[in-house]
């Protein structure tokens, strides 16, 4: 987690929902648009490499601007949901892509042996494909989430998360992690308020 901060808020009225802007990393103003530099000093923060959004409930979950949010946000042991870009893949055929069979590699099947097959009737079933026929195209690429990953480690000093089970997304890619919506939420310890005798004022001579 590298410098991460709070950015903007999205608020029902303006936006029609509420969430909160987090800005990553950070960016030399020489690569910054200038509107972008505009953005972030009326935030007060320095330019982001990357933002994001996280979805809360209402106006309560709203943190402060420039607010920053380290590794303890997390408590070892808890469940997060992880979302991240997975590896692209290209243009991959259907074996590939949806794990089909495959032609015969003999009886008179010549060069088609890992091609796709018919697409659909000629007559009967209105003489067109249907939507949604699995078929080569690209593979790959989308936004990927894998629910219920467990915590094992935060390091506050390092900024680090460590988490047990499958992240997506290749090395270096950017990973964004919420609180798990199949999990009950983790117990936040609130600091109970101390009490401190004030010594009263005494005049002196």
């Amino acid at each position: 987690m590298d410098r991460v901060q709070v950015v903007a808020h999205k608020t029902l009225r303006e936006n029609g929902y509420y969430a909160v802007q987090v800005g990553i990393g950070w960016r030399h103003h020489t690569n910054v648009t200038r509107p972008m530099l505009g953005y972030y000093a009326q935030s007060a923060v320095s330019p982001k490499k990357h933002l994001v959004e996280f979805r809360v409930r209402d106006k309560r979950g709203l943190l402060g601007i420039g607010e920053s949010i380290g590794a303890s946000w997390f408590q070892e042991g808890q469940y997060i949901d992880a979302k991240a870009n997975c590896r692209g893949m290209g243009f991959a055929g259907v074996m590939k892509r949806h794990g089909f069979h495959g032609q015969d590699r003999s009886h008179g099947v010549s060069l088609t042996h890992r091609s796709m097959g018919s697409a659909g009737q000629s007559q009967g079933g209105g003489s067109r494909v249907y939507p949604g026929k699995r078929m080569a195209g690209r593979m790959g690429g989308q936004q990927v989430t894998t629910h219920n990953v467990k915590v094992l480690q935060v390091d506050e000093e390092k900024g680090t998360v460590v988490l047990h089970g499958c992240i997506p997304g290749p090395k270096g890619a950017l990973v964004k992690m919420s609180d798990a919506i199949k999990k009950p939420w983790p117990d936040i310890p609130q600091a109970s308020p101390t009490k401190t005798a004030v010594e009263p004022l005494r005049a002196s001579a």
